[in-house]
């Protein structure tokens, strides 16, 4: 009795019960949709603008709609390599026209991340593919289930994702399930594209001394009070911009260096509030700027690494080229004003 309580808890309150019946709807909206075969990832991808789809549901619609519906075959592994060269494997996937695809993974700062392997814009939303995290493809034909072939499909998918070049049945290559074109991406979305660990191209980011010295278009040196915008519900799936690179340019990256990162991230977050910017360092997340300038070992030379995650991402070129001059004997420009103002930078 109290097993059957539980279970229907969530239908005792009003908002609960809204939820549940917005969740059937949409769910029967896109058993709908699968019945033209278009791929569950991007029927999530479209809705994920409009709709809040939390990481919870993404997990519950993947197992309803794929395993249990479609009857789709899932494999799952933790990863025995990093990888961040996502856009040539979505070329291959892509002519696998014998196959549907989904592919799921556990982001250890986003959570689940889902993608249709057979667009390079979705795929590489992953950023880099962690050692040990967990990974899971998902391959059939829609209402024709799978087979042994959608199996196998599903293991070489995570094979090549850490790292292996295996042959590739002939029979992947035929079929009726090529990937339907899309709408056209979003002008900001599209802005964000560059490899793992490695700057932006020189017309995104202008990283020369005359680019990052401060200027009265900029106004870093006038503190005022950022009004942030409304934060609207989080949507799933988050995305995650690669790692861009900034070098520290001054003799050692100390506490003023720390503390212009912090005002322009805060920034960047007040004009941005549901995007999130991860630092890292030598492979490790930075959740604590301070352990950067404690550590003593951020000196001259040094790499730090950040990316943005959130959907709609913008002003990544701009945030570069703050956290560059931040870096540098420059850092001055960002320190002054109110402590606790917030710089309109962006």
């Amino acid at each position: 009795m109290a097993n059957v309580i539980n279970r229907f808890e969530i239908l005792s309150t009003r908002s609960g019960f809204n939820s549940a019946v917005r969740h059937v709807k949409g769910t029967i909206e896109l058993v709908d949709a699968l019945a033209s075969k278009k791929n569950l990832s991007d029927l999530l991808q479209e809705r994920a603008s409009t709709e809040e789809i939390g990481a919870e549901r993404v997990s519950a619609l993947l197992r309803m709609l794929l395993l249990d519906k479609l009857g789709y075959r899932a494999i799952s592994r933790n990863l025995n390599s990093t990888a961040d060269s996502l856009d040539a494997l979505a070329q291959e996937f892509s002519k696998w026209n014998a196959v549907d695809l989904v592919l799921s993974y556990h982001h250890p700062d986003l959570g689940l991340l889902i993608a249709n392997p057979k667009s390079a814009e979705q795929l590489s939303a992953f950023g880099v593919l962690r050692k040990r995290e967990l990974a899971i493809a998902y391959a059939g034909r829609f209402e024709k289930g799978a087979d042994d072939l959608c199996a196998k499909a599903a293991s070489l998918a995570l094979d090549m994702l850490e790292g292996a070049t295996p042959k590739i049945p002939e029979d992947f290559y035929k079929g009726e399930y090529a990937r339907k074109a899309e709408p056209k991406a979003k002008a900001a979305t599209a802005k964000i594209k560059a490899g793992p660990g490695r700057k932006p191209k020189k017309e995104e980011v202008q990283a020369d001394a005359k680019a990052i010295a401060p200027t009265a278009a900029t106004s870093v040196t006038a503190a005022k009070p950022v009004s942030a915008a409304p934060v609207s519900a989080p949507k799933v799936p988050s995305r995650m911009t690669p790692m861009y690179s900034v070098t520290v340019q001054n003799e050692l990256f100390h506490n003023g260096n720390v503390e212009a990162w912090k005002r322009i991230i805060a920034s960047y977050n007040a004009r941005h509030p549901n995007l999130e910017v991860l630092v890292y360092y030598d492979g490790e997340r930075i959740t604590n700027l301070n352990a950067l300038f404690k550590w003593g070992k951020v000196k001259h030379g040094s790499t730090i690494q950040f990316a943005v995650a959130g959907n709609d991402i913008q002003n990544v070129a701009k945030l570069q080229r703050y956290l560059i001059q931040g870096a540098s004997h420059q850092f001055e420009a960002f320190l002054h004003g109110p402590v606790h103002n917030t710089l309109n930078l962006f």
